[in-house]
Order: C-alpha cells, then structure tokens, then sequence
C-alpha cells in the first residue's frame, strides 16, 4: 500500500502490526486515546519534532537505558551486567504465575516463554552467527519475528510449549556466550566488521560493524524485557 492515498477514512479501533510508516504525511487527522510504540525518528507532530522529547523522557524515567548504548569494552560490559540483573528479576517475577500463564498471550503479543525463544534466536542470529561465524547456530526452539519469510534451515515452530525451565536452560547458554563475546572485546576487535556468513539464515550473507551486532542484542534485551513486564503485570491481573 505504498504511497496510498485516505480521505475521509474513518480509522477508528484499528490495530497496526509491524507496520511500515516511513515519509507519511498526516493533515487535519484527529488522533485521541492512542497508542504507540516503535522505532520513531523525526515524527513531527504540530511542527515539533517529538522523537527527541520522547527518547529524552525515557532516559530521564530509567537512567541505565543510557547505558544500552555503550561506546566502548567497558561500556558494553556493564550493559550485560545491567541485562542479565534485570532479566533475573523479571524471570523470578514470572516464576511466581502457574506454568501454563507463562503460554498465553496478552493482546496478541508472544507469551513469556516465547518472548525467551526469541531472545535465544537474537543471540544465535547477531552472536553465533554474524560476529562467531556459525552459519546454522539455531536451536529447534529458537523463535524469529512474526514477519520473518520462511528460510531453509531457520526454526518456526510457534506450538513447542517448553517448559520454562527448558528454555532457561536455553537463554542461559546463549547469555553466556554473549558474555564471552563482550568480555574479550578490545578496541579494536569493537571497531572491526564481522566476516560474511555464507548460507540461508538472518543476517544476511555479508559484513556488519560488531559494535552494530552487539547493539541490536542490547536493544532487543531492554525492549523485550519491558514487553514481557508489561504483560506479566495483565497476567498477574487476571
């Protein structure tokens, strides 16, 4: 639906799921009781741009998301440090439900055991894969986004229910390999690309900086951990 064009659409209670809005224009729209997340960048709204004001007030709410954008060995070290302690405690918080809650969904988002599947497949695909060089890292519980095409070799399986224990035992492996990773890191090694991969599979066939591999890892863990605490609380509720 590429440079489409609504007038006069009534858009109300609709649901947009890993959706692309890039260079949309909106006028005259009416947007109330709405809510959003996402990747913004220069998102102007009344002729504010409001994607710093929002980054700003994020970092102000929890002062170690500042530090999920390391710039140096050190700085990554202690990003870990910060993701397995965090991690830790949600993981304890969750404990505390009936195994089979830890399977439902909450508003269409994956369940809590699958959103650790995914954090495995994160691992394998930025870690094991693109900067260790193994190009078929995945295990059958790995779990890749929703919109990922089908690839010869790369796991799908959406009805394993793992127990939690399982797929810990899973995550903690793959936690240790990043910890490894990040231990050993040097200046050097930090401002190197990694070798191309060859084989199917995410990510693609070619050279990436490490610190951008290593920064998507940190990216997903922050996000994905807030997704799982926001659910758990619904869970809890129920």
């Amino acid at each position: 639906m590429r440079d489409s064009r609504f007038s006069y659409v009534d858009l109300e209670g609709s649901v947009f799921r890993d959706t692309s809005l890039g260079r949309v224009t909106m006028r005259g729209v009416e947007l109330w009781d709405a809510d959003i997340s996402g990747d913004l960048r220069n998102v102007v709204i009344n002729g504010v741009d409001v994607a710093p004001l929002i980054e700003a007030e994020l970092d102000r709410r929890d002062p170690d998301r500042v530090k999920m954008r390391p710039s140096d060995p050190a700085g990554f070290r202690e990003a870990c440090d910060i993701v397995e302690r965090l991690w830790s405690s949600t993981v304890d918080r969750a404990r505390a439900l009936p195994p089979a809650q830890l399977h439902e969904s909450v508003a269409d988002e994956w369940s809590f055991i699958e959103t650790l599947r995914h954090m495995v497949f994160v691992t394998d695909c930025w870690v094991r894969r693109a900067i260790l060089g193994d190009p078929s890292p995945w295990d059958a519980l790995s779990l890749p986004w929703d919109g990922m095409p089908d690839t010869p070799g790369v796991p799908r399986d959406r009805n394993a229910r793992p127990s939690l224990d399982e797929v810990l035992a899973l995550r903690h492996g793959r936690m240790a390999t990043v910890r490894q990773v990040v231990d050993s890191l040097t200046d050097e090694s930090l401002a190197a690309d990694t070798t191309p991969v060859e084989g199917p599979g995410w990510p693609p066939a070619k050279a990436f900086p490490v610190r951008r591999c290593l920064s998507i890892v940190l990216n997903e863990e922050w996000n994905h951990r807030l997704f799982a605490e926001r659910d758990l609380a619904v869970l809890f509720a129920r």
